[in-house]
């Protein structure tokens, strides 16, 4: 199996480090990651400023390549220009800090991932529920093994797997489950400071509003100690309130006026 890996952590962090070691051990992997973090870019690409790829080393061995630009980047030039064929797989990650929610439209994480889906390649964002997490060994267990089970699977084109695992030891996890994307935000605020110099700034501060209840949810999972596992895709359109609007006359209000 070809595994394209990517993240937005950048190249040299300790969680894609972990899942390639765990990848390699299923198919051959291909690392291209961002230079540096990428962290809540959301699905940006670089359209304005050249790209740049550079092999990078670790332990004295060819890790990946790092790019200067975006998670959706690194992903794009993968399989496009790095890769001699199609991965049977992309995944992404592992990432510090969860993403479940509000925050997947944020996460570089899941936008590698989805990008990968956009090209038609069967993809998993992977992350851990701490930023300040220090062990990433039994979420790289749970990537392999979800790595093989999807190789198996008919995965429908454009959707990919978003996979959140609890940042607490091996033996106190609750099991797995199925979910869905959640409704808890964020309540974000700027906080106004001063610099040394006496100029303002301003740094974005903000609290999680838990809303979700229900153990199908992939907050309240994660918050039960369960890994979390949503199907997820690109398709943006409220097909509730699609078909309600039929009845608008959208189509007629053109007819006869004028803006």
């Amino acid at each position: 199996m070809k595994i394209l890996v990517s993240n937005d952590d950048g190249i040299y962090s300790q969680g894609i480090y972990a899942l390639v070691q765990s990848l390699k051990e299923i198919g051959d992997v291909t690392v291209v990651a961002p230079a540096k973090e990428q962290s809540a870019v959301g699905h940006a690409i670089t359209m304005q400023i050249p790209l740049r790829v550079t092999k990078t080393f670790k332990n004295g061995e060819f890790f990946g390549y790092a790019v200067n630009g975006t998670p959706a980047d690194c992903v794009k030039i993968g399989i496009r220009n790095i890769m001699q064929q199609p991965p049977d797989l992309m995944v992404s990650g592992i990432n510090h800090g969860s993403n479940t929610a509000i925050n997947i439209i944020y996460s570089g994480t899941v936008s590698a991932a989805r990008e990968a889906a956009i090209m038609d390649v069967p993809s998993i964002a992977i992350s851990v529920t701490n930023h300040e997490a220090s062990n990433f060994d039994f979420a790289a267990k749970v990537a392999k093994t979800l790595a093989l089970e999807t190789a198996g699977k008919d995965l429908p084109l454009g959707t990919l797997l978003n996979v959140n695992v609890p940042d607490i030891p091996e033996e106190d996890i609750a099991g797995i489950i199925l979910t869905r994307q959640g409704k808890s935000k964020w309540d974000d605020i700027y906080e106004q400071r001063v610099d040394p110099y006496g100029k303002d700034y301003y740094w974005l501060k903000g609290n999680l509003l838990e809303v979700d209840k229900d153990i199908e949810t992939d907050q309240a999972a994660i918050r039960n100690n369960y890994v979390s596992v949503s199907p997820i895709h690109f398709d943006l359109t409220d097909y509730d309130t699609f078909n309600k609007m039929k009845t608008w006359n959208i189509e007629g209000l053109l007819n006869g006026k004028k803006f």
